[in-house]
């Protein structure tokens, strides 16, 4: 299994940015796919998880400003990110997660989100 992540750039506080993970096999593999983020000197924390294609949950500090969605004919999950504040910044990487637990990680892009 492969997760090829794209998107992340630089952008002004306020602004937005949309990240995509393209899946090598059928989504639907997965239990669980989603985004984390890290920070240097911090550990990765879970932005947003989707399951099924249909249940969805956010960490609070993006709630009402993140949104993760699933092109199923694209095997490819999304990460649209609205009004994008200095503390988004980070390395956002994809995960997928399988039946029997095993993590699958893609290769991080870098969000940088500029006062």
């Amino acid at each position: 299994v492969q997760l090829q992540a794209s998107g992340g750039g630089l952008v002004q506080a306020g602004g937005s940015l949309r990240l995509s993970c393209a899946a090598s096999g059928s989504i639907f593999t997965f239990n669980y796919m989603g985004w984390y983020r890290q920070v240097p000197g911090k550990q990765r924390e879970l932005v947003a998880r989707i399951s099924s294609g249909v249940a969805t949950n956010y960490a609070d500090s993006v709630k009402g400003r993140f949104t993760i969605s699933t092109d199923n004919a694209k095997n490819t999950v999304y990460l649209q990110m609205n009004s994008l504040k200095p503390d988004d910044t980070a390395v956002y990487s994809c995960n997928a997660v399988s039946p029997i637990g095993i993590n699958y990680w893609g290769k991080g892009t870098q969000v940088t989100v500029s006062s």
